[in-house]
């Protein structure tokens, strides 16, 4: 599927938070389909990531993180969270990169993912890292390609079960 319309990025807001929850739970229903409970897929996901992201866009410390929403033709589609984390010795985390499913493909995941590299570069910064669930072939093959690093694995909690999450890391150097 090739778009139309050029695929434009804005800032989000607060008034965002049920749009971010939206794409965010339908990307997980898709993508995590057989890693996470389907009963928490089905149920629980679209009101755990509503709170989530109210809060999230409402917490204090805006000015460390930055949220994108990618439109084409003005429809959301997609959108990426990246945060400075001053504690981190692994430099800024790329905390959430989300395409709906049926825009996946035409180049919205590295539009997103370019804009939050020069956004950390802006910030002075040298590294980006994130996660990634063990399972989630399509995207860490999608984080590979565009020369991201693996260096580690974490156990961790989703859905109400016990995952690995994966830690890649990016050098802006590059």
């Amino acid at each position: 599927m090739q778009p139309t319309h050029a695929i434009s990025l804005r800032p989000a807001t607060l008034a965002d938070a049920a749009l971010i929850a939206s794409i965010h739970s339908t990307s997980w229903q898709a993508t995590y389909r057989g890693l996470l409970p389907d009963a928490f897929l089905d149920g629980e996901v679209n009101g755990e990531r509503a709170a989530y992201w109210e809060a999230r866009l409402s917490a204090p410390g805006g000015e460390r993180r930055s949220v994108l929403i990618a439109e084409l033709a003005g429809e959301p589609i997609g959108f990426v969270c990246v945060e400075q984390q001053p504690e981190s010795a692994w430099g800024v985390l790329l905390d959430n990169l989300h395409t709906l499913p049926e825009h996946q493909g035409i180049g919205v995941g590295k539009l997103l993912m370019r804009a939050a590299k020069d956004w950390a570069r802006a910030q002075g910064e040298t590294q980006l890292y994130l996660y990634v669930l063990e399972g989630n072939t399509a995207a860490i093959g999608f984080y590979e390609r565009q020369g991201w690093q693996f260096v580690g694995a974490e156990p961790d909690q989703m859905g109400g079960v016990d995952i690995t999450a994966l830690r890649y890391v990016y050098r802006l150097d590059r």
